[in-house]
């Protein structure tokens, strides 16, 4: 039973995996990556235009680098995915895949570094009796009426951490910060912009996967 659950799953999957793509009208792509058996798979999550969520992907690495990323974009454009215009890109600020969308999709890959994690990084950064007004502040910021406001906000959170002696958060969150606000660039209505600024979307698939395989006590290979 066990062998036969196996190999009609690893059928499914791959069947699943190098399925065609074409008819997907793809507005959004999420991609991050999930530790399992001492390897990185990184995992695309389509948004389609009338709301669905389609899996599109996964790739095996060692590490999450721009290559394994990039081998998985230029999958999904070989299984006939279509990036019409603009797709907007929804990361966890890993510079593999920032440089790999780069790489494949060029100026058609609208950038969202999620808010979330950016707010973990600082909070990391930071001692605990500061992180209460850290994690305050981005909220304000992050929830600002306009790009303007919430600009002016960070900035002056970037201030504040400097003047306490906190160089490196304020590095942290001086990098990448303009992207972290894409989505009050781009005018989405509140629930949008809730929805598109953060990975919890695919961070609930990646949940899943823990799920099912957390009974797992030997892995063999990445692939298993």
């Amino acid at each position: 039973v066990s062998r036969a659950l196996v190999r009609r799953t690893r059928q499914r999957l791959q069947e699943h995996l190098t399925r065609r793509l074409e008819g997907l009208e793809v507005i959004a792509v999420f991609m991050d990556g999930v530790v399992v058996a001492q390897q990185t798979a990184i995992v695309a999550l389509g948004i389609t235009r009338d709301g669905r969520k389609e899996p599109l992907g996964v790739s095996l690495g060692s590490t999450e680098i721009a290559v394994v990323c990039t081998e998985l974009l230029q999958d999904l454009l070989a299984r006939g995915l279509t990036v019409d215009g603009r797709v907007l890109c929804v990361i966890d600020g890993g510079k593999g895949v920032r440089k790999a969308l780069g790489d494949v999709f060029g100026d058609a890959a609208v950038i969202q570094r999620c808010q979330l994690h950016k707010g973990r990084n600082l909070e990391a950064l930071v001692p605990k009796a500061r992180q209460v007004y850290v994690r305050a502040a981005l909220r304000r910021a992050y929830r600002a009426a306009s790009t303007a406001a919430a600009r002016r906000q960070l900035t002056a959170l970037v201030t504040w951490l400097e003047t306490n002696g906190q160089a490196a958060a304020a590095a942290s969150l001086r990098e990448g910060l303009e992207e972290t606000l894409t989505v009050l660039k781009l005018g989405l209505p509140p629930t949008l912009r809730r929805f598109f600024a953060t990975t919890n979307c695919i961070e609930n698939l990646i949940g899943t996967l823990r799920h099912v395989s957390r009974n797992v006590k030997h892995w063999r290979a990445g692939d298993m």
